[in-house]
């Protein structure tokens, strides 16, 4: 956690210990640097959910006895862009809600720094006076007001909230990935990729009401934690996994609206629900064409708050003229005028980045559920029945979002 110091000497000391390499940036416990030397001496005897970080007990200073599951910050009151981080704390599987889940988190200021107020407690001081507690509902419920933290002054580290978890039946608390700014210019492509997913993608995307920014947001407990007790648990694995976020990449557009193109799907597409579904190496066409079929039907459905994708990435016999023309066919054939038919090599292509989705190429397919960028739900081998197709349309019903009509920010 951040180490005590004064507002003279924080840049200096930040200079010294962030950023070393990547890999650490937006990950450690106190989001300054990761110091290993208390978790060394305790895992001597223990190995510690979530690996351990010094400081990590400054969470249990000041926690009030009756933690609600919303809670305003000082910072709401103070000078500075009003914001609501709110969203539903879920299990391993990504699809149970986990109550009575605290949630620490502080912050800088308007200012970028971790201002100490008087009459806190000493050992609180380094974590500054914007700090506070939230204790998921039986629904897995939690809301955040606060403002928008600054950057550090004169440094290239993005803006974020930090936060730890303590869950009811672990022992142990431990540090999920910080809380960073999708439209934050010091948030680049390789901070992006350094950044491990722990509790899911940490990645805000704001939207907004009136003087309010809001941020929908869920955490799923034991996700890239060290340590953790359970383990997902499926006999097949393909694509990543509910809670993270879903990656940019561009196949070719083979049919469709942007036909012709190499468009990607969640960087045009990404603001409201998006399915991308993928068939490797042992399509079913017969079965293809129905998924094809219902997937039209629910795009016209839904109209705009729904983007459907087919990704097809049969490496065998791989030609890409008859490939583009394959799909062309099928296109005309059913009709479709919604969903786009798009295909790459090989699920293992590098150069298109469909690598990134870890799609396994020997499963018959893989749906892949988004809501504004995040996966919020996966299934793998979907025979498509009528029990299964419910099952998507009801996975888009129940996980629609109160903010939908709200709109995003302008970015530069």
């Amino acid at each position: 956690m951040p180490k005590i110091k004064s507002i003279k000497a924080m840049n200096r000391q930040i200079k010294l210990v962030i950023f070393v390499s990547l890999i650490n940036l937006l990950t450690s416990c106190n989001g300054l640097s990761k110091s290993n030397s208390t978790t060394q001496k305790k895992s001597n005897t223990k190995l510690l959910v979530g690996g351990g970080c010094d400081g990590c007990e400054i969470m249990f200073v000041g926690m009030p006895t009756n933690i609600k599951s919303a809670d305003t910050s000082a910072g709401w009151a103070e000078k500075g862009q009003k914001l609501l981080i709110t969203g539903t704390v879920f299990n391993l599987d990504g699809r149970t809600p986990a109550p009575n889940v605290i949630i620490y988190y502080w912050q800088t200021d308007q200012n970028g720094y971790y201002s100490p107020k008087q009459g806190m407690d000493e050992k609180a001081k380094q974590h500054g006076h914007i700090r506070g507690w939230v204790k998921t509902d039986e629904n897995g419920k939690y809301s955040i007001y606060t403002i928008k933290p600054a950057p550090y002054p004169n440094e290239n580290i993005p803006a974020h909230i930090h936060t730890s978890i303590k869950e009811p039946n672990i022992e142990d608390e431990y540090y999920i990935d910080e809380f960073v700014f999708d439209d934050d210019k010091l948030l680049t492509g390789e901070k992006r990729k350094a950044l491990e997913n722990r509790g899911g993608s940490g990645v805000l995307r704001v939207l907004i009401s009136s003087e309010i920014q809001i941020a929908e947001h869920n955490i799923i407990l034991g996700l890239n934690i060290p340590n953790y007790p359970e383990t997902i648990k499926s006999e097949k694995q393909s694509g990543l996994e509910i809670g993270e976020d879903n990656p940019s990449f561009i196949p070719f557009h083979a049919f469709g609206p942007d036909e012709g193109t190499r468009t990607c799907p969640v960087c045009k597409y990404g603001r409201f629900h998006g399915i991308v579904y993928f068939v490797g190496n042992n399509p079913n066409w017969n079965d293809i064409k129905k998924w094809l079929t219902f997937l039209e039907k629910e795009s016209i459905k839904r109209n705009k708050y729904l983007k459907a994708y087919f990704v097809y990435g049969n490496e065998k016999d791989y030609n890409k003229d008859t490939r583009q023309k394959e799909l062309e066919n099928i296109g005309i054939e059913l009709n479709l005028k919604n969903i786009a038919l798009t295909f790459v090599p090989s699920m293992k292509d590098t150069e298109s980045e469909v690598n990134l989705n870890k799609i396994n190429p020997n499963v018959e397919n893989t749906f892949i559920i988004y809501r504004h960028r995040t996966i919020i739900d996966k299934f793998i081998d979907l025979k498509p029945t009528v029990e299964n197709l419910k099952k998507i349309s009801n996975t888009l019903d129940k996980t629609k979002s109160e903010y939908f009509n709200l709109q995003e920010p302008i970015h530069e």
